[in-house]
Formats: C-alpha cells, sequence, structure tokens
C-alpha cells in the first residue's frame, strides 16, 4: 500500500515538474496548452501515440543483463496504465529492446523478457491483457548508434506503441 502510495506521489510530482515548459521567447507556458499542440503546430489527437509521448511517456529503461523494472520505470508505467485506462478503445504493443552487446538470440530472448515485464506490470495495474501484445526487437533495432554506454543504457527499453 505504501508502495503505491509512493509510486502515485512519484508519478504526480514528474507530471507537476512538466507542468511549465518555456517558449523560444523566455516566457511559461502551461502544461495544458503544450499537451493541445505538437511541435508542428498541430492538435495532438488523444489516445494517440503523440498523445502517450508528450503527456505520459513510451518508454522504461532497464538495467545492463536485466529485466527487473526499475522504480522510475514503474512511475512511468503507473502513469500509462492510468492514460490506457482513460482510453479504453486503445490498444497497445509493448516492444523489448537490448543493446548491442551479447548475441542475437540471447538479446531476443532479454527483449522478451524487459517486454513482458512491462505487459505484466500493465496487466497488474488492471490493463485488459486482450488490447495489448508484447514483442522483442533485441538488439536489431537500436534507438542509439554507438558503442558506449550512452547508447548502450538508452537501447535497454520498453517501449509502449499504440497499436489501433
Amino acid at each position: 500500500m505504501l508502495k503505491k502510495l509512493f509510486m502515485l506521489f512519484v508519478a504526480g510530482f514528474f507530471l507537476a515538474s512538466c507542468a511549465a515548459t518555456k517558449t523560444e521567447e523566455g516566457g511559461n507556458v502551461d502544461a495544458a496548452s503544450t499537451s493541445a499542440s505538437s511541435s508542428s503546430g498541430g492538435e495532438i489527437t488523444a489516445g494517440t501515440q503523440e498523445d502517450l509521448i508528450v503527456n505520459v511517456g513510451d518508454r522504461v529503461f532497464f538495467e545492463f543483463d536485466s529485466s527487473e523494472l526499475t522504480v522510475d520505470a514503474q512511475a512511468t508505467l503507473d502513469a500509462q496504465a492510468a492514460w490506457l485506462t482513460q482510453y479504453p478503445d486503445t490498444n497497445i504493443t509493448v516492444e523489448g529492446h537490448a543493446d548491442e552487446r551479447g548475441t542475437r538470440e540471447y538479446n531476443l530472448a532479454l527483449g522478451d523478457k524487459r517486454a513482458f515485464s512491462v505487459y505484466s506490470y500493465l496487466a497488474q495495474a488492471g490493463i485488459d491483457t486482450n488490447r495489448m501484445e508484447y514483442v522483442s526487437w533485441g538488439k536489431e533495432r537500436p534507438e542509439v548508434i554507438g558503442s558506449d554506454e550512452t547508447a548502450y543504457s538508452q537501447n535497454r527499453r520498453g517501449v509502449t506503441i499504440v497499436s489501433n
């Protein structure tokens, strides 16, 4: 119970910290106006991938050789679960990814474990499993090209994709 309250507090703090952003002129814009428009100046459609990315976050990151969800990852997934609850007709695919180290087979298995960790967490948070699928891409689709810890840390991820 305390863990859930803590996670809600962390998620609320995260959302509150995003409440104001700077414009190019240096003034503040409230979160309501930034979430209503995209970088191209158009409206963001509720329940879309862009809405998820802008207002919640579509990815979580993992430690090296691990499929265990970090506290930060759990906070992001709590926010994703709330978002998915708000849009009950939205289906998702969870992608599991790994960095370039290790064999192709090993990384496909690790990506599968990571995707399943995200899928399971969302299911335990009340999201119907009929709305979710998961897939592993292993090391085949890196977010960042490079052979250093900066690239590795960005490639060890689980990504939630709106699939409808």
